[in-house]
């Protein structure tokens, strides 16, 4: 709280103001380190208000690294019936598209019983063998 009567103006005959041997109250160790020491740690509220990206990773991210959302063969039923609905005992074979839900690739693992168009970038020879199988067809898009 700032007020008029300063320790300076109270401790003018004083050697050190109060900060015990000479030296103590100078130089960097009395400010918490130089610069900008102590960013991640005793500062990191100057930190976190002042530079909120000082501490960011920016970079390169090679794309055989970047995850693939994936389905497989065996949960196509549940998700075509929650797509559908009611209108899965149609005779005409219902079109479900797996890119617009999200999905990158389709995997082969479990079963497939209702004939279904499917439209997915990619997907593995096993799993279009189960679609064919169940009557069905991979489109791409």
């Amino acid at each position: 709280m700032p007020h008029w009567k300063r320790k300076t103006r109270k401790l003018r005959g004083s050697r050190t103001h109060g900060y015990g041997r000479v030296g103590q109250h100078r130089k960097s160790g009395g400010r918490g380190g130089k610069g900008k020491a102590g960013g991640r740690d005793h500062f990191w509220i100057r930190t976190v208000k002042y530079e909120p990206n000082r501490f960011r990773r920016i970079g390169f991210k090679p794309p055989s690294r970047l995850e693939r959302r994936t389905i497989n063969t065996g949960e196509l039923e549940g998700l075509a019936r929650r797509v559908f609905g009611a209108e899965m005992g149609a005779s005409s074979l219902q079109e479900l598209d797996l890119t617009s839900l999200g999905y990158d690739k389709l995997l082969g693992k479990g079963d497939l019983k209702i004939p279904l168009k499917i439209k997915v970038s990619s997907y593995t020879p096993v799993a279009r063998e189960k679609v064919a199988s169940a009557g069905g067809e991979i489109v791409e898009p």
